[in-house]
């Protein structure tokens, strides 16, 4: 193969002893994924939103942001069931920056080692503060070390219809939001839906395995090339496409970034609130929808907007709580608008 090889890496256990959790936070795992899953059978009444920075850097930025939102979680938590995004790879339509598990360090060399170190510390944090957390399950040979830690997973839109990722989601034991593909066909992220709930045979880790399919694998709505997909006649579209390939817990989650918050072509990142707003208004007017939207997903950090790497002036990037990725809502606004959706809920 056309590579070098730069050095050995440590192994995941030398990484998982390094920064251990506590049994408290082990058990608070399990009741955080099994709180989601009821929340998509809908034995729980409650949404859940996932909420966070588009990209889990800088560390100390994204904890006091985890901080402020464990404080919220406890004032709304009857209503919403508020889940950390902790997402430390970013898929690139062509180049750029990959994300802390490859480059901690934007203004150096990449460095998995230290990626690695970086994201299972801020993981542990973050879980340890009493926050679930959530990422994008985008590499899935390096997953361990991480994927127990997760309470809620995405597999993105340019990962959804890959034959690797959706076995991998049958073997998840944490829900599983399937992305529909960047160019938005809602049939297609069904599909992804039902090969995710169904068995594989498959090759884990030097053996022959077969998964057990993942019953809570469910659907999250970016929108695509041709513009947004959380409309009501979209929903109807997942309903009827789920009900037809009798899909398990048939739920939707609807995805306030990405090419949902497009206007023109261009992202704009107030438009996220008036996403959430337009989704529950709408579904007053027709309630049988209600119980198939199950959540939200917003990107948000301490700080509205976004801002540029240059890596020729590191002196210049601001450290407190402003996206080197997509752009974000700043705290305040965030904080604005889960109140006010926990008082239409």
């Amino acid at each position: 193969m056309k590579m070098n090889i730069i050095k050995k890496l440590p192994s995941t256990e030398e990484i998982i002893q390094r920064f251990p959790l506590s049994e408290k936070a082990c058990e608070q795992i399990e009741k955080d994924k099994q709180e989601i899953k009821d929340i998509l059978a809908g034995r729980d009444g409650r949404i859940f939103l996932v909420v966070g920075p588009c990209s889990a850097w800088p560390m100390e930025a994204t904890l006091e942001y985890a901080k402020r939102l464990k404080k919220l979680s406890e004032e709304v938590g009857d209503k919403i069931k508020l889940i950390l995004r902790v997402y430390i790879q970013k898929p690139r339509t062509r180049k750029g920056w990959t994300g802390p598990a490859i480059q901690p360090d934007p203004f150096s060399s990449p460095d998995i080692e230290e990626g690695i170190t970086y994201c299972r510390k801020l993981m542990v944090k973050a879980i340890e503060l009493g926050m679930p957390i959530a990422d994008e399950a985008l590499f899935t040979h390096n997953a361990k070390g991480f994927l127990e830690l997760l309470s809620w997973v995405a597999i993105g839109a340019r990962s959804s219809e890959d034959q690797e990722h959706r076995i991998f989601a049958s073997a998840i034991d944490a829900a599983v939001g399937m992305k529909n593909p960047t160019y938005g066909a809602l049939d297609i992220a069904v599909n992804s839906i039902v090969a995710a709930q169904g068995s594989h045979t498959a090759v884990f880790d030097g053996n022959q395995v077969e998964t057990s399919g993942n019953d809570y694998a469910h659907l999250v709505l970016r929108g695509g090339v041709d513009g947004p997909n959380y409309h009501i006649e979209h929903i109807i579209q997942a309903k009827n496409l789920m009900e037809e390939h009798n899909v398990k817990n048939p739920s939707v989650v609807i995805d306030a970034s990405h090419d949902n918050c497009r206007i023109s072509g261009k992202k704009t990142l107030e438009r996220q609130i008036q996403v959430v707003h337009e989704v529950v208004s709408n579904l007053k007017d027709f309630p049988e929808l209600r119980s198939i939207v199950k959540g939200f997903m917003i990107e948000s950090f301490l700080k509205d907007g976004n801002q540029s790497v240059n890596v020729d002036k590191p002196e210049e990037i601001d450290l407190d709580g402003m996206s080197i990725t997509d752009p974000c809502l700043g705290w305040e606004k965030t904080e604005k608008l889960i109140r006010e959706l926990a008082t239409k809920l």
